[in-house]
């Protein structure tokens, strides 16, 4: 839910009004139910909001705390926000509205940021005291709702998305171990963006920072730690089952209809099963079609919600609609497309706008559980040498995965096998294809890769699924929420209840890796539940056809076409690109150049529309 900003100078210069409206109100789509600014001196706050919890005026923010010290602005959701009902009243507090805000803001009255562990949700907020004259930044665990900042005009500017920022004068100004983190890797990982003035809140992360300038940056969930002090799960099946069930009836909380992002998977369908063993009525499934067999599972999807008497619905995005939607969740997520589904994931929100206002999604299931197929290469990291001589032979290289995975044989050291993991592109393809021959360097990332030997020494499919929970599924949660908020939809992730992240962390590799799809724990708890069909299905996940809109898809081929005279050839990483002649040989059968070419498609629609929406707003 919501859209939140801010501004706090440390030179006690008066805010601008106007300049925090700007902000806030081009965050509409996160908030279009209501708006509210709070300024004072050299502090203000603006909010947006999306109405879920008590919809009633009295959920306005920004929201002051009975003595007035306290202001707050909240974005997302604090799920066990009742369970404090008793508690708060037994200290001599009342509570002025059903919301989750009123809740959170008492509970920091009472015990500052010592109650984020006893928070069961996901969120960001900022709280300023005005007795202490500090600011408090809190993100949640997972970073489900993200938080971004720049240090500007002797100030801190602070917000839930990067063109807020850039509306108010943050300069656009690439860099240059982001634009090396994007094509090497997909995305920037840590408190880094693609910006150079431009940082996110770590998630599990805060900020203190007072009118004079000082900044405290700390830690209050660290997952490392919860696993090592994790107790021992002695029934794994039965233990999972009953975590699952209770996170997805803990993320039903909501005072408007909720539905289910239905693909036909198993992650997705396992939280509709959830939902109707525990007697949910009336939910509505949204889900995507697509032509192609291979990449479709609506079929399972909306069997599985017609035997449960569930109401289905889909979309199919086809050439023109394909378009419109990739510049939309262009503008939405602020950068460069990097997983390549976000526009079939916007549609499918548009398409659910009108029915519900809460959507559940299986996100994190894979990354928990060890779901995709590229976690196989790392269970016995040596064969990867005998691959790589197979390399070769030009029959097997014609296939898409097994090139993929030839070319990821060629990587030589373990730990980079397990960093380039959830690439699509590698090292050495780099040096070919852009003749660049350093790595790009983020310590965050090696960070987390020592944290991932350390769990788990001489285990690197264990290391990817722990690098990948810090990395790679902090990209998939800022796409949810930015093309679900895109049209005004809170997206909830029922799999990454705390609980769920850490008690899996401790578990023997069989309740993964057993079986060919990987998640044997999920299987195994849902094994009666759900029918085999989609138990036994492939693996397909969200992935969308591109080589097909490429090179068939009207609207597309013309964008396409339109990347040979784009400006972004002239920015030093792509000097050495010859767009032409890479259409030409895509165009002329090789499907070998699909993944160098999208990176570079989606940066040129992001050059080409971003700038273009932003400067007429």
């Amino acid at each position: 839910m919501c859209g939140i900003n801010g501004i706090l100078y440390f030179d006690n210069k008066q805010v601008n009004r106007e300049e925090l409206i700007i902000m806030r109100d081009i965050l509409e789509h996160r908030g279009p139910d209501d708006s509210g600014v709070f300024v004072e001196e050299n502090i203000g706050l603006g909010h947006r909001r999306l109405s879920i919890l008590d919809t009633s005026s009295a959920g306005h923010q920004p929201f002051l705390s009975e003595n007035k010290r306290y202001v707050i602005v909240l974005n997302g959701e604090i799920y066990n926000y009742k369970s404090f009902y008793n508690e708060i009243k037994s200290k001599g507090y009342q509570l002025k509205t059903g919301t989750d805000t009123d809740v959170l803001l008492i509970l920091f009255e009472l015990y500052g940021l010592e109650i984020l562990p006893r928070l069961k949700g996901m969120f960001s907020f900022a709280i300023w005291d005005k007795s202490e004259k500090k600011l408090f930044l809190v993100r949640d665990r997972m970073g489900v709702k993200p938080l971004y900042y720049a240090f500007h005009k002797n100030g801190i500017y602070f917000t839930s998305e990067t063109k807020a920022l850039f509306k108010v004068g943050v300069e656009i100004e690439l860099s240059e171990n982001g634009l090396d983190e994007y094509f090497f890797n997909r995305f920037v990982s840590g408190e880094n963006t693609l910006f150079r003035n431009v940082k996110k809140l770590l998630p599990g992360h805060y900020m203190v920072l007072d009118s004079k300038g000082s900044v405290q940056y700390r830690k209050w969930w660290d997952l490392k730690h919860e696993i090592q002090n994790q107790s021992k799960i002695i029934n794994p099946k039965k233990w999972f089952e009953e975590v699952f069930f209770e996170s997805v009836n803990l993320r039903m909380v909501s005072d408007v209809p909720v539905g289910v992002l239905l693909s036909g998977g198993l992650d997705s369908s396992s939280i509709l099963s959830s939902l109707y063993h525990q007697n949910y009525k009336d939910i509505n499934t949204f889900s995507v079609e697509f032509n192609e067999t291979e990449h479709n599972e609506a079929f399972l999807a909306k069997k599985l919600s017609e035997d449960y008497n569930y109401n289905f619905h889909s979309i199919n995005l086809n050439d023109e609609l394909l378009l419109e939607n990739l510049i939309q969740s262009t503008y939405y997520n602020d950068k460069p497309l990097m997983h390549f589904n976000e526009p079939h994931l916007l549609g499918v929100s548009k398409l659910a706008k009108d029915k519900v206002k809460v959507l559940l999604s299986g996100e994190g299931a894979d990354e928990l559980m060890g779901g995709y197929v590229r976690y196989k290469a790392l269970k016995n990291p040596s064969l990867l040498k005998v691959v790589s001589v197979l390399s070769g032979i030009e029959n097997l290289n014609k296939k898409p995965r097994l090139n993929k995975l030839f070319r990821y044989s060629k990587i030589e050291t373990s730990d980079d096998l397990v960093i380039y993991n959830g690439s699509n592109i590698f090292p050495e393809d780099i040096e070919k294809f852009y003749g660049i021959k350093q790595h790009p360097f983020n310590s965050y990332r090696y960070s987390v890769m020592n944290d991932a030997k350390e769990l788990y020494p001489n285990n690197p499919q264990r290391q990817a699924l722990y690098f990948d929970q810090h990395t790679y599924l902090c990209s998939l949660l800022d796409r949810n929420d930015r093309c679900t908020m895109g049209t005004s939809i809170e997206c909830r992730e029922p799999f990454l209840d705390e609980r769920l992240i850490a008690g899996l962390g401790t578990l023997d590799d069989k309740w993964f890796f057993t079986g060919k799809k990987g998640k044997f724990i999920l299987k195994s708890a849902m094994e009666n539940k759900l029918p085999s069909e989609i138990l036994n299905f492939r693996k397909i996940g969200l992935s969308a056809p591109w080589k097909d809109y490429l090179l068939n898809y009207p609207s597309i081929k013309n964008e396409l076409e339109d990347m040979i005279n784009s400006p972004i050839f002239e920015i030093k990483y792509l000097d050495n690109v010859n767009p032409k002649k890479l259409i030409q040989e895509l165009q002329n059968g090789n499907d070998k150049l699909v993944p160098f070419i999208m990176p570079i498609f989606m940066f040129h629609i992001w050059h080409k529309y971003y700038f273009q929406k932003l400067s007429k707003l």
